[in-house]
């Protein structure tokens, strides 16, 4: 999962013409580590599409603007669009994060 530290570098990834999928996250946040536990599981079998990571720290004013509330939370947008979000709430298992990934790729 690539980590962005630009607000250019974010604008650049979402305009892809393939869905990207973009995990909001901050350090201090403990359902943040407890994602990153499980991650690589989801990474492995969505490996078809780009993954991407962005500290709400790091970026200023990001969470706001794509209206991310809780982390962590996961954002899968195409050709500069938001396609899809799953906030914080639903992100704690597995699962619930393969379900949505699912429900929105196929």
């Amino acid at each position: 999962m690539e980590h962005i530290q630009s607000m250019d570098k974010f604008n650049e990834v979402i305009q892809s013409d393939k869905p990207v999928i973009i995990k909001f996250f901050a350090d201090w946040c403990p359902d943040c580590k407890r994602m990153d536990m499980f991650i690589d599981g989801i990474l492995d079998e969505f490996n078809n599409y780009a993954w991407y990571e962005v500290n709400t720290d790091e970026l200023e004013g990001i969470a706001q603007t794509y209206e991310v509330m809780g982390i962590p939370s996961i954002l899968i947008f195409q050709n500069g669009e938001k396609l899809a979000h799953q906030h914080s709430a639903y992100t704690k298992t597995p699962e619930s994060v393969t379900e949505f990934l699912h429900q929105q790729l196929g």
